[in-house]
């Protein structure tokens, strides 16, 4: 006696050596023995040949046109050996039998299991379903193979080009373009961005890491609204000193400005003035909601993101040629410098010029100091100013007064071309800018603190920089309070803090209640954004030294250590780690050789070649 049985899933036929009832000792066609339970036995049929069996009723049951069988079963249930004696026209073989049941076993589209060797039909529009689901996964898999194929042979597919960004930066998975963008990366072991530029399909490496960064920050685009702007206000007083902004030469968002007053008997007035957009940007407002979106202006070499509209900046930059709103900060000087006597108002101040450092630092720097002679219009009130901020900078006891400066850089980018300028830091233009800075922040700071109003204070304690609410000392620039209240039109908490200080200096009630969730929250944001903003400042000037280094051909590059592996370059602002360098004291000349640029993982491969000589290189400050 031989039986077909089912075991785990699988039919299975063998010869019965044993009857136990509701098991059977069974032995298969290859000759295996094994335990067949009753309840799982399909159909008992007298000595045949086995070792083909199964095969032979594949090969029929291949030839059985499954539509014709679905259209003739009827709707009711229905056991497999009923159906081939019904199909076949006769009582069915042991062979027709197996046949028809591994045939409707193998459509489930069709016919559904309802029990031991019974199936019933599939309704029609169940079936309809299934063969369109079917088909269009075959049309999928065919429009798939042929999007790998596409990539394999260098073409991006013209459906990739509306999803370029997502399949670079965020594919989905489950998408027909993700799924053969990942095949065809596989086969040639390349990452996406690798397999697009040799697709020609990344036409700008520069405009890969842009794309990144808005894809994930700005995903609605950069462009602004256009929002209303109330008129400048015409009740306010007027500065009695023009003054002059002192910036680099691309800067656009103007917020600060100097004026000065020397009056016989050798006192000062001086004068800081920040732009006060506030005047305009009221709580809620819509110019409100878009700079709190925003947070800041990004910047980039060769470009930016600013945080307002241009029309907004235009309304309150302080330029050359028009009197413009401010928040003044004005200090009564003695003939030696000490400061008697501050006032903070908000009034009209007339711009009288808009001093660039490329144009400025010619006649302005530590020669003419020297000298005590400054050829410029203002040249007698930059003097002044210097010996003040020098003054300033000798009050805070600033930690850092006898370490040298590391050198800063500027970028100036023209399509892929790039002119990196070294500059050194601590320059007198540099010094009086900073000092002031620091002081009106200072002066501010302590102003909130003093009437107890909430603000973003900034501090810094055991090496910790951190915003708060509530004011703390700044111990790396040795002042007991420090607020960022002086680039209104580029960071929302100086935009935040000024209207505290401008109700202030009014006599009006504190914007902002002491613990104030929407003061807490955007300053919190304010963090979050200002980091991502700072992270991919750095990431575009990484690339922009590495495109610099390809752009010159640059076969070596001169280095120092500053510790273990890891080297700074003198030539650019640029960080390596280069394994092969050996143990040496930081702050040791070494020259690297260069060898592959990756601009779009944004990498150099750098060899060390050998130690160098001091020389006149400034030293690395690690």
């Amino acid at each position: 006696m031989n039986l077909l049985f089912e075991e785990q899933g699988d039919f299975k036929v063998g010869t019965v050596l044993a009857d136990n009832g509701t098991s059977l000792q069974v032995e298969t066609a290859s000759g295996k023995r094994t335990k067949a339970k009753a309840a799982a036995v399909l159909l008992r049929f007298e000595a045949s040949p086995l070792g083909n069996f199964l095969a032979q009723a594949q090969e029929l049951a291949d030839a059985i046109d499954i539509d014709f069988v679905w259209q003739c079963c009827g709707e009711d249930e229905f056991g497999f050996e009923s159906l081939a004696e019904e199909y076949f026209g006769q009582k069915p073989s042991a062979l027709q039998a197996t046949a028809l049941l591994l045939k409707l076993h193998s459509a489930p589209m069709y016919f559904y299991r309802r029990g031991k060797g019974r199936y019933k039909a599939a309704p029609e529009d169940a079936l309809k379903a299934a063969l369109a689901a079917i088909e269009r996964k075959q049309r999928q898999a065919e429009l798939q193979q042929g999007y790998v194929d596409a990539l394999l042979a260098g073409r991006l597919p013209a459906e990739f080009e509306p999803v370029r960004a997502r399949l670079l930066y965020k594919p989905d998975r489950n998408t027909i373009e993700a799924k053969a963008l990942e095949s065809a990366c596989a086969a040639l072991r390349l990452t996406p961005a690798k397999l697009f530029e040799r697709c020609g399909a990344l036409p700008s490496s520069a405009h890969y890491h842009l794309d990144r960064f808005l894809f994930e920050h700005f995903p609605e685009g950069t462009e602004l609204p256009v929002a209303p702007l109330p008129p400048l206000p015409v009740d306010l007083a007027r500065a009695q000193a023009p003054a002059y902004s002192i910036d680099d030469a691309d800067t656009t968002e103007i917020d600060d400005a100097f004026s000065l007053v020397e009056r016989a008997d050798g006192s000062v007035r001086a004068g800081v003035h920040i732009a006060a957009p506030v005047l305009g940007i009221p709580i809620e407002s819509e110019l409100d909601r878009i700079a709190r979106r925003r947070l800041s202006t990004v910047y980039m070499p060769g470009d930016k993101i600013t945080m307002l509209p241009p029309e907004a900046i235009e309304r309150y930059t302080l330029a050359a040629g028009k009197a413009v709103p401010a928040l003044s900060f004005y200090a009564e000087l003695s003939p030696a410098l000490d400061i008697v006597a501050t006032e903070s108002c908000v009034e009209l101040v007339w711009i009288e010029a808009n001093l660039r450092h490329d144009t400025l630092e010619h006649v302005f720097n530590e020669g003419a100091v020297r000298a005590r002679r400054v050829e410029h219009a203002f040249g007698a009130q930059l003097l002044k100013l210097h010996d003040w901020a020098q003054r300033l900078e000798a009050d805070r006891g600033r930690p850092d007064a006898t370490r040298e400066p590391r050198a800063e850089y500027s970028f100036r980018v023209g399509g892929e071309h790039v002119e990196i300028v070294e500059r050194k830091r601590g320059l007198p233009i540099d010094k009086v800018v900073s000092e002031l800075m620091i002081l009106v922040n200072s002066h501010w700071g302590k102003l909130l603190d003093e009437r107890d109003w909430p603000g973003v204070f900034r501090s810094q304690q055991e090496g910790r920089v951190k915003m708060s609410t509530a004011a703390a000392p700044h111990q790396g620039l040795g002042v007991s309070h420090y607020v960022w209240a002086s680039s209104p039109l580029r960071r929302y908490v100086d935009l935040m803090n000024q209207r505290q200080l401008v109700a202030l200096v009014r006599g009006e009630s504190s914007v902002y209640a002491r613990n104030s969730e929407d003061l807490f929250a955007a300053m919190r944001d304010f963090e979050l954004a200002y980091e991502i903003y700072a992270d991919f400042q750095r990431q575009m000037e990484r690339y922009w030294c590495l495109r610099w280094i390809v752009q010159e051909a640059a076969e070596t590059l001169t280095a120092r250590v500053i510790r273990d592996s890891l080297v700074r370059l003198e030539r650019l602002p640029l960080v390596l780690r280069v394994a092969s360098v050996p143990e040496m004291p930081a702050g040791t000349r070494v020259e690297l050789a260069v060898g592959a640029v990756d601009l779009i993982e944004l990498s150099v491969a750098c060899e060390f070649r050998q130690r160098l000589a001091v020389g006149n290189a400034a030293p690395v400050v690690a």
